[in-house]
C-alpha cells in the first residue's frame, strides 16, 4: 500500500515509517497538515496516519475537510490525546481507527492490516486461492501446505492485487503503490517482482496484459 504519515515528531515518525515500511508499504512523511494536504492531491493513497497535534493546526479539521470533498481514503489517528471525548471526536469527523501514542508498532501493523482489509470489502484475513493459503494477518502464505517466505515488496505487490482480484493494475499504479517519493524506481523493478511471486506461488499467479497491466490469475 502506499501510505501518508503526517506526523511531527521526529523519533516516532522514522520508527512508524521503519515499521510499515518493513511490513512492505511505501511511504510518504510530512511534518503539516500544508504539506499532507499536497501529498495528497497528487498521489492516491491508500491509507493516512494522522496525528492531531501539528505545527500548523490540528488534524481533526483537516480531517473534516478530507471527508466534505468526498475524499475516501481510509484515515487512522495517531495521537496523544487519550480522553474518551476525543476519540469520539476523530472518529465522528471521519477516522476509520484512533490509537493512542505511546502504541505499540506490532499494534499499528495490525490495524493497519485490518483497515485495509475493510476497505478490500473482504474483513477475513484467511484466504484460499488455488493451492495457496492465504492468511493476510499474519502475513502467511501455505503452498500445498508448505511455508512460501514473501519479502516486503512482494507482500505489498501481493496484496494490491489481492485487493482487487478482477482489476487490471496498470504498471505506473503497482509502482505507486509500492514506491514513496524518495525512492527510485528501476524501470524492471515491477517486472522482476511478478517474476519471483510467478516462481514461488505459481506461474497462473499473476497475468499479463500486454500494453495494459497485471491482475491476479486463478488457479
Amino acid at each position: 500500500m502506499r501510505i501518508l504519515l503526517i506526523e511531527d515528531d521526529g523519533v516516532l515518525g522514522g520508527a512508524v515509517r521503519d515499521q510499515i515500511t518493513g511490513d512492505g508499504h511505501s511511504v510518504d512523511w510530512v511534518r503539516r497538515l500544508d504539506e499532507g494536504a499536497s501529498a495528497i492531491a497528487s498521489v492516491p493513497y491508500d491509507l493516512v496516519l494522522l496525528d492531531l497535534m501539528l505545527p500548523d493546526g490540528r488534524g481533526i479539521p483537516f480531517l473534516r475537510q478530507m471527508r466534505a470533498k468526498g475524499m475516501d481514503t481510509p484515515v487512522i489517528i495517531l495521537t496523544a490525546l487519550d480522553q474518551i471525548s476525543d476519540r469520539i471526536e476523530g472518529l465522528n469527523a471521519g477516522a476509520d481507527d484512533y490509537l493512542v501514542k505511546p502504541f505499540d508498532l506490532s499494534e499499528l501493523s495490525a490495524r493497519i492490516g485490518s483497515v485495509a482489509r475493510r476497505y478490500s470489502g473482504n474483513p477475513n484475513p484467511g484466504i484460499t486461492l488455488g493451492p495457496l493459503q492465504i492468511d493476510l494477518a499474519a502475513r502467511s502464505i501455505l503452498r500445498d501446505g508448505r511455508q512460501v517466505a514473501l519479502t516486503g515488496r512482494e507482500w505489498a505487490l501481493f496484496e494490491a492485487l489481492l485487493s482487487r482480484p478482477r482489476q487490471m493494475f496498470p504498471k505506473a499504479q503497482l509502482e505507486e503503490k509500492l514506491y514513496a517519493f524518495d525512492k527510485e524506481v528501476e524501470s524492471n523493478a515491477i517486472e522482476v517482482h511478478v517474476s519471483r511471486l510467478r516462481k514461488k506461488l505459481g506461474a497462473w499467479i499473476i497475468v499479463t496484459e500486454r500494453g495494459q497491466g497485471y491482475r491476479l490469475g486463478q488457479a
